[in-house]
């Protein structure tokens, strides 16, 4: 390449052999990127400004008017406004170890989903919601996909079945606009839906036994849940669904199980819970009476994740509340244990937790003392976040409790929580 001077002063060519390149050698202009002209404030201080920000804040504002007057008020919001701070509603399960491990309770106007191995109790937690739903006078919708509705038992759990509005379509697609119509209705506060295994596609039904049918459910789910995502939103219903497990064939490491209906549900579940079934229950005469149910939040978008929570099932009235509020009262500090005896306010009200959960149960005065005390401080942790028992100063301690059934653990330090899990069976929880 040869350089040669081509004028005299200011600039200089580059003789390339393909083109000349001139150069300048005035000052080198500023590198700094200039806004376009309508996105740049003018001036340097003082009234321009001023007058620069008016212009732009009149500017946002007539957008945001007219937004509103095309899509509708709330469609955008401010994160300084009140409305926009707000947060997210709750109501309980009806097991306060589980509302302890949610921070609060289900979210309102959320989906949830619920899954777990057969016979883990996923039935018997949803009924539980609805009948505390029922209890403040909201309205329930449960579409028994299964066709397994029991009224009798869902007495004994506490749902007013002449309530109960119940939903049995023969198809999935049936079935989901039935619950994006009642979830849009703004009149209904929770849809169960049970279960999203038994939500059968129309294909599948008019088409003959063992023809593959790859991916309906799947489709159907997604396309589904797109438009009943923002609908519960908006309308303020929740939208539980319960779901069954299936072994991914040929997997080898890691954990095999996977819920059915596709993906989509993971992703627009703001709670997952995965309900195990930990230990058969058995009374003096060594005959069954319940189960012990161990839940786990693998999900929860409006509190932290990974918490646990243990209840009892009992086979003839549903989840034992006593010993679940006895559990938590004792986590809380609302009730005290000194060695066997338990103490409400300096007064012994039973030896043992086994006897101490019957006192409860014939005492419905002091079970209420102490529910409304627990709620209480539930909704104060539920305001201020739900703090990891991992900085509670007597651990062992909490790790007795939770041997015993009683209350919420978080995961081991170290690790993930959902890794901690993989590789093992049904059968290890």
């Amino acid at each position: 390449m040869r350089v040669q001077s081509a004028a005299s002063g200011s600039q200089r060519a580059v003789h390339t052999g393909v083109g000349i390149f001139r150069f300048s050698s005035h000052k080198k202009r500023s590198s700094r990127a200039r806004l376009p002209g309508p996105c740049r404030a003018k001036g340097k201080g003082g009234k321009s400004d001023d007058a620069a920000w008016q212009a732009r804040k009149g500017a946002l504002d007539a957008v945001m008017k007219d937004i509103e007057k095309q899509y509708g008020k709330g469609i955008v919001q401010v994160l300084g406004d009140e409305a926009a701070q707000a947060k997210v509603a709750m109501f309980p399960t009806g097991v306060h170890t589980l509302d302890l491990a949610l921070g609060g309770g289900i979210p309102k106007g959320r989906i949830v989903e619920v899954y777990g191995p057969e016979s883990s109790g996923k039935t018997t937690l949803a009924m539980h919601a609805i009948a505390e739903v029922q209890r403040t006078g909201g309205t329930a919708v449960l579409v028994d996909a299964e066709h397994a509705f029991d009224p009798v038992y869902s007495q004994k759990v506490g749902v007013d079945i002449e309530k109960l509005i119940i939903v049995q379509a023969e198809a999935a697609e049936e079935a989901l606009e039935v619950v994006d119509k009642f979830a849009r209705s703004h009149a209904v506060d929770i849809i169960v839906i049970d279960s999203v295994a038994a939500l059968v596609p129309k294909a599948e039904i008019e088409g003959e036994m063992g023809s593959p049918q790859i991916g309906l459910q799947a489709r159907l789910m997604s396309q589904a849940l797109r438009r009943l995502n923002a609908n519960a939103s908006k309308c303020n219903c929740t939208v539980v669904f319960l779901n069954q497990l299936r072994q991914k064939v040929g997997v080898i490491f890691g954990n095999p199980e996977i819920t059915s209906g596709g993906n989509a549900l993971k992703f627009y579940s703001s709670v997952r819970l995965d309900i195990r079934r930990k230990e058969t229950l058995r009374d003096s005469k060594n005959e069954e009476k319940g189960i012990k149910v161990r839940v786990k939040v693998t999900k929860n978008k409006v509190a932290p994740p990974y918490k646990i929570g243990v209840f009892d099932i009992m086979f003839d009235r549903g989840i034992n509340k006593e010993a679940s509020l006895l559990d938590v009262a004792e986590e809380l500090e609302v009730v005290e244990k000194k060695g066997s005896w338990y103490s409400l306010d300096g007064t012994n009200i039973g030896q043992g937790r086994e006897n101490t959960v019957q006192y409860l149960l014939e005492n419905k005065g002091v079970y209420k003392a102490i529910e409304e005390t627990v709620s209480l401080k539930l909704s104060e942790r539920a305001a201020g976040g739900v703090p990891s028992l991992e900085n509670v100063a007597d651990q062992q301690h909490q790790e007795s409790l939770f041997e015993d059934g009683a209350g919420i653990r978080s995961w081991s330090e170290g690790g993930d929580p959902v890794e901690d899990l993989a590789g093992q069976s049904s059968s290890s929880y």
